[in-house]
């Protein structure tokens, strides 16, 4: 169950704006606020999700600390959106793993680093390892395919079956799952709404983000890093179908649409993971929630370097080099594959679930 304090402060801050409503432009919250009179443990878990944290609000507010009402929404909001991720993940007792995050996804990457590479070397002859390959299966020389595909495979099904189980225990607990998945003008508009990032506009001028003046350097970091992963992971749907499909087989030449999507989509994530961790050492920290930092720090960073060596594994990959290089990316994504459902990339699907209760709510009153 949610901290109760937690629970009972969004309620509070939730009331005084509800009467007050100042700030009813400046996202979908006030607006979902507004729809209701009293609010329940379900409301504040689906209002907590569907904040952006854009803090508009916050540098808006006149009840803001100082004064004796100490009003400051992002805060509470963020607070218990932490909770809630710790609260429907699957299996249940690895919710502890959103505790301390920072610590477990460090060093669940070094395990995992060192893991595949001191396996690599185990198995593999080291000459073979140092040495310069070229030509089709260059890298599967040195890990075989079937060493990369089948582990990775099954973790991939793992991942999205947790992130699924957890998106519909929370879809469970806010709405009226399952009778209203089949609401597709609610998804349109839901995904619609995630495509643009509606919501870190702040109202149309930006977030209130890192300090109290509008940017949208928020929103266009979070671009690039949406866009750059899918733009990877497109990269590496194709390079699946020209292997098991048309027989062929990695590295593939740098004008192919694998290694040109994979580019373009690695060099997006790695300015946009860059410039929001540049964002999160300049941000106030008093709207922020209390132990959000290390799990966003964490996530960024993992996910920084994970594009990184993938880059520079292009690079070198007909050096002697590509070897070592290739056995350092495969552990970095590993530990990505392994953190992902209880970290900082689980409130992707949260804040689906709540963007399409908003799109709910808000036909119902057309």
């Amino acid at each position: 169950m949610h901290d109760s304090n937690l629970v009972k402060e969004a309620e509070r801050v939730m009331k005084i704006c509800n009467a007050c409503r100042y700030c009813e432009g400046f996202c979908a919250v006030f607006p979902a606020m507004e729809r209701r009179r009293n609010f329940s443990e379900r409301d504040l878990m689906y209002l907590s999700n569907l904040c952006h944290n854009c803090r508009g609000c916050y540098y808006a507010c006149q009840y803001a600390p100082p004064h004796e009402f100490d009003l400051n929404v992002p805060k509470a909001l963020g607070n218990l959106r932490l909770e809630t991720y710790s609260e429907f993940v699957r299996p249940k007792f690895l919710a502890g793993l959103f505790r301390h995050n920072g610590r477990w996804v460090s060093l669940i990457s070094m395990l995992s680093v060192l893991l595949i590479v001191l396996l690599t070397f185990l198995v593999q002859p080291t000459d073979l390892i140092v040495s310069a390959h070229s030509g089709e299966d260059a890298f599967y020389r040195v890990i075989p395919y079937a060493w990369i595909v089948l582990p990775f495979t099954v973790l991939g099904l793992l991942l999205v079956a947790s992130l699924l189980a957890g998106m519909t225990a929370f879809w469970r607990k806010t709405g009226d799952f399952p009778r209203e998945v089949v609401n597709l003008k609610a998804h349109v508009q839901a995904i619609w709404d995630v495509l643009r990032l509606k919501y870190l506009d702040g109202g149309g001028y930006g977030c209130n983000y890192p300090d109290d003046r509008f940017s949208m350097t928020r929103r266009w970091l979070h671009h690039s890093v949406f866009y750059g992963f899918i733009l990877c992971f497109v990269a590496t749907t194709i390079a699946a179908i020209y292997h098991h499909f048309l027989g062929w087989s990695a590295p593939y030449e740098f004008w192919s649409w694998p290694v040109l999507l994979g580019t373009a989509g690695g060099l997006s994530l790695l300015a946009g993971t860059a410039g929001l961790l540049f964002l999160k050492t300049r941000m106030d920290k008093i709207p922020a929630a209390t132990n959000a930092f290390p799990m966003d720090v964490s996530f960024l960073f993992l996910l920084f370097f994970t594009t990184l060596s993938g880059l520079l594994l292009l690079v070198l990959r007909e050096t002697a080099v590509m070897g070592t290089m290739l056995a350092i990316h495969l552990g970095l994504v590993l530990a990505l594959f392994i953190t992902l459902p209880y970290g900082k990339f689980v409130h992707a699907g949260y804040r689906y679930v709540a963007l399409f209760r908003n799109a709910v709510e808000e036909g119902k009153e057309e």
